[in-house]
């Protein structure tokens, strides 16, 4: 079974004051916090390790989750240095915790009812992304989908912040802060990734309001 990485280093300046001593990942919607709804829905897809960054208030990430044995999985985590290290960054650092073996990673400030057993264990070339319709605050989206592969050209869908990636894929970069959306579009050019579409539930928490939407979603019978 793959390793899973939950991206949770970020600052979430438009989630304050919420995340002026809470960190984003640990908001709670209906009660739990966000982070956890990935850690259970990924020990249901069959995963056992999962490896967590985090920057901003990271130790509060750490004393809240623990080991993770209370999920039935094994946390590891990859503190970063106060600002983080970006989205590519991140995972570079982390990938001594990730194994040689492809590996499954997802933003750590969305939600989705996304059934996690479906991703690829090995990804067609260096990545496997899943694509959603766009939200009304991103309605230009970020890649095309065509065939089953990643794409640059004709209308776009939204990246969900899952992915699939071989370490391959991050070989050859130099540690520090790095994007992770300009490797995206160089091997989407190159025809090297694939990717779906996914058409359930899936939200962006960058805002409090969204946040709120999203809490009355999950508590509403």
């Amino acid at each position: 079974m793959p390793r899973a990485m939950i991206l949770a280093a970020g600052r979430g300046e438009r989630m304050r004051p919420l995340t002026d001593h809470t960190p984003k990942p640990l908001l709670p919607a209906a009660g739990k916090p966000l982070i956890v709804y990935h850690i259970e829905a990924l020990a249901r897809a069959g995963v056992r390790d999962i490896v967590i960054n985090h920057a901003w208030l990271g130790e509060c990430i750490e004393q809240a989750l623990g080991s993770g044995a209370e999920w039935g999985v094994r946390l590891h985590y990859s503190p970063e240095a106060p600002g983080g290290l970006e989205t590519a960054g991140g995972i570079l650092q982390a990938l001594p915790l990730l194994g040689d073996a492809p590996f499954w990673v997802v933003n750590g400030d969305v939600w989705t009812d996304y059934p996690f057993a479906a991703l690829p264990r090995e990804p067609e070339g260096l990545a496997h992304l899943v694509l959603v319709d766009n939200p009304p605050h991103h309605p230009e989206g970020d890649f095309s989908l065509r065939d089953g592969r990643l794409g640059l050209d004709g209308p776009r869908l939204t990246f969900s912040g899952i992915g699939v990636y071989r370490p391959e894929f991050f070989l050859g970069l130099e540690p520090g802060r790095r994007r992770l959306a300009p490797l995206l579009a160089a091997a989407a050019r190159r025809a090297q990734i694939s990717a779906e579409h996914y058409r359930g539930r899936w939200y962006d928490i960058g805002t409090p309001e969204r946040l709120r939407a999203l809490d009355r979603e999950l508590e509403t019978p």
